[in-house]
């Protein structure tokens, strides 16, 4: 888990007159704020459903009387009585500016009670909207100025005292944290062996070269620390540092000893978390939020207001949170541990309760064990075989829907792992839970004897992080385990439980995976149940016209506190905008068929762009085979008009995309889900949109399978309840690319038919703001 740190703040906190009682006055209050901002800002109008919006707001959270006094030691939302928890749940239209409602509501209702905001979005995009546009405004706006700040997680800072040990290149400090660079060879196929062994020699050669290169690096970011041109943040620096580069010495909760650390008073996450607390709004994203409740990084969920921007990704957030994964392939770290623990005992003069050495090397074994088996049962797949070339008269196509690069996924259905499997997971998991136990009981020693005898802080800290660069590895092998035993209770959803195997580098690789179900639950759990006052808000919230499938994924369906309403776009869609539906003659599940003719069509299309347009892919296989169309034949001209996510970062894209229709030239996008939501193109930036295939999840997607399974047995329709509500969410995101303004224009073209054709198709039009609808067949446009 990762904690936050403050980025920047602005203005000084005024003392708040006494907070407003009753429901009346705190409703009062809110939307008198939101309508000084209206009156007190330049250039802001007035819109009928942003005020809407903000008076949702108000009413809803006028309801939390907050304790005070001798109440404020029973202050857990867990225990709140009806009335005292409230949930705005808000879906909101592209164009209401949802922003300002929220914040001009939210932020001096929670100024008048003396609480903190907090301010949770999905996407950097709406972070950066926040703290730099924003925010700003408000606090310049209104009468009461407040402190805002954005929260990052640790490992976006330095640890100095990492940096200092490896900048001079120690080969021993290397060696700690160091990665394997090669799996290890008792866990590999036949097949592998000999790439093993060619991979091992070469690992030992790359790694004095790479260690003497980041060596230099590292000297130079020291010599910026000490001068003050660089204050420890990796997103400040120039040229933003590769993963393997920044990794070693990036902050780590698992190798922090915190106050007791020498490089504390010059530590750049400490310093920027002090600043944190005097923030009176942080801005954060939901991963970090969900993953520090407990950890005390941020203001308590019971004791704060907390806005979820963008709250439809909560649930696969939460999800994500709570999957827990291990490498079966590489296991040379468990070699180092024996070592490391030795060292660290040894200094406190410990003798451990178990043999580290023996318990390591039948953890080790085990995994060997557990690796082999896996292979043995993806090796037996047919994708395997495709992947790997092996499968006969079947080579792997390039550019074609079957990725050489995709890994392979074998789920175990019902979450039930083979009877033979389960003494060697119980093994790994009461092996890695033993040593877990010796390395916290010597962390526990080290941070004491670092708090009594300040001198020793320095070989403390270091010694900690001998054990702490183990910890993570030894901590996900064991939860991972843990979840794999795990039986499901009576009448609930089992875990979803698989293998994920690939090839990269010329090497096998292979991870183990378990996740729950149930996101709502999740979230329901450990987040609503001590939140006590907040708002969810985004522009898709609703899906085939209706709050059902949010409000389960994100654990609201039950809870009485939450209340929904849904506030229209200022747009006039039907005037502005068109969405055309391409009649094919292909059915696109018949893949090859449908893609052939969508292409050619998608082809001729494009050649009628002036200006900007936004092409979205389901896949990037079909993005690919899209791509090389434009290198050759008839369409080889529009290939300059092309910018291919991947080409270059994001924000490149879109600055190559704005230079180009500035300059009078057409430029084309081609994106994937990612470019369908949260990419803001106004005006002639985005005059097409052009959909390739309806968004479905990939049907490879274990924990989807799982879900789909468990709901048949329960006698319930999965594509009616999941698939379809998820994926006209996703269309009515990806459709909200086309009309940014009151005064764009754009037309959406989906070619795929079965958005007309099908019952969910037309399900999912219902959730879609209400364009003016066509329909295309053989080039004669029709309205429908």
């Amino acid at each position: 888990m990762t904690d936050p740190t403050v980025v920047s703040s602005a203005h000084d906190a005024v003392a708040p007159a006494s907070p407003p009682r009753g429901p009346l006055a705190r409703e009062a209050l809110a939307l008198a704020a939101f309508d000084h901002l209206v009156d007190n800002s330049p250039g802001f109008r007035a819109r009928a459903g942003q005020r809407e919006m903000a008076a949702h707001i108000a009413e809803t959270l006028s309801l939390v009387d907050w304790p005070s006094g001798e109440d404020k030691a029973s202050n857990n939302a867990a225990d709140a009585q009806p009335g005292e928890r409230a949930i705005a749940v808000v879906q909101a239209g592209t164009g209401v500016g949802k922003s300002a409602a929220y914040a001009a509501t939210v932020i001096p209702l929670a100024l008048a009670h003396q609480k903190r905001v907090i301010l949770s979005t999905a996407t950097v995009a709406l972070q950066e909207q926040l703290m730099v546009k924003d925010l700003p405004a408000l606090s310049a706006a209104l009468p009461q100025p407040f402190s805002y700040a954005l929260a990052k997680g640790r490992g976006r800072y330095v640890c100095r005292l990492k940096l200092d040990q490896l900048s001079g290149g120690d080969a021993a400090s290397a060696d700690l944290f160091e990665g394997d660079d090669a799996p290890d060879s008792a866990s590999q196929t036949p097949d592998a062996l000999a790439a093993h062994t060619v991979a091992s020699a070469a690992a030992s050669a790359r790694a004095a070269e790479r260690w003497t290169e980041r060596a230099q690096q590292y000297s130079q970011w020291t010599a910026s620390l000490d001068s003050g041109a660089w204050d420890g943040d990796r997103d400040q620096l120039a040229d933003p540092p590769e993963a393997e580069l920044w990794s070693p010495v990036a902050a780590e909760r698992h190798t922090c000893t915190a106050r007791h650390c020498p490089s504390y008073n010059s530590c750049s996450y400490y310093q920027a978390r002090a600043r944190l607390a005097q923030a009176q709004v942080i801005v954060v994203n939901h991963d970090l939020l969900l993953s520090t409740l407990g950890l005390h990084a941020l203001p308590a969920p019971e004791d704060c207001y907390i806005v979820f921007d963008e709250a439809h990704h909560l649930g696969a957030v939460a999800q994500g949170q709570f999957t827990e994964s291990m490498d079966l392939m590489r296991s040379q770290w468990l070699d180092r541990l024996p070592r490391a623990v030795e060292e660290v005992a040894s200094a406190l003069q410990h003798t451990p309760g178990v043999d580290v050495s023996a318990f390591a090397s039948e953890l080790k074994r085990a995994q060997a064990e557990l690796a082999r088996l896996a292979m043995a049962r993806v090796g037996a797949l047919p994708a395997w075989d495709q992947l790997t070339g092996r499968a006969s008269r079947a080579p792997v196509s390039r550019g074609g829907f079957d990725s050489a690069s995709a890994p392979v996924i074998e789920r175990f259905e019902g979450g039930a792992l083979p009877p033979e499997w389960t003494e060697t997971v119980a093994q790994l998991h009461t092996r890695s839970s033993a040593l877990l136990k010796v390395m916290e009981a010597l962390a526990t020693q080290l941070k004491a004897m670092a708090r009594e005898n300040p001198g020793d802080a320095a070989r403390c800290a270091k010694l900690y992080s001998r054990l702490g660069v183990l910890a993570p590895r030894l901590q996900h092998l064991q939860a991972t385990a843990e979840l794999w035993l795990q039986e499901p209770l009576a009448g609930q959803p089992p875990l979803a439980k698989w293998l994920e195997a690939g090839i990269q580098g010329g090497l096998v690789t292979l991870t183990a995976h378990a996740c729950p179900l149930q996101p709502g639950s999740l979230l329901r759990n450990h987040l609503w149940r001590h939140v006590r006052a907040a708002v969810a808000t985004s522009a898709s919230l609703t899906t085939c016209g209706s709050f059902d499938h949010f409000l389960h994924e994100s654990g609201l369906a039950f809870d009485d506190a939450a209340k929904a309403r849904e506030v229209q776009s200022p747009f006039d869609h039907a005037r502005q905008g068109r969405l055309v539906v391409v009649q094919t003659r292909a059915d696109p599940k018949d893949v090859e068929a449908y893609s052939r003719e969508m292409l050619d069509a998608l082809m001729d299309d494009l050649g009628q762009v002036q200006r900007g347009a936004l092409v979205l892919f389901t896949s990037r296989a079909l993005m690919r085979r899209a791509q090389e169309l434009l290198e050759r034949g008839l369409h080889g001209a529009l290939r300059d008009r092309v910018l291919v996510q991947g080409e270059a970062s994001r924000t490149l894209l879109i600055r190559r995309h704005a230079e180009r229709v500035a300059e009078g030239r057409a430029s084309i996008l081609f994106g994937l889900q990612s470019f369908g939501e949260g990419l803001d193109l106004p005006g002639e930036l985005c005059e097409w949109v052009f959909i390739t295939k309806l968004p479905f999840a990939s049907p490879s997607d274990p924990v989807g399978q799982a879900r789909a399974d468990w709901l048949k047995e329960q006698g319930r329709d999965p594509f009616s309840e999941l698939v379809v509500p998820a994926t006209g969410a996703r269309l009515l995101q990806w459709t909200g690319r086309a009309l940014r303004t009151e005064a764009d224009e754009a037309v959406v073209v989906c070619y795929d038919a079965r958005l007309l054709r099908q019952s969910y198709g037309r399900r999912m039009l219902q959730g879609l703001p209400p364009y003016r609808l066509q329909r295309r067949q053989d080039g004669v446009l029709s309205d429908v």
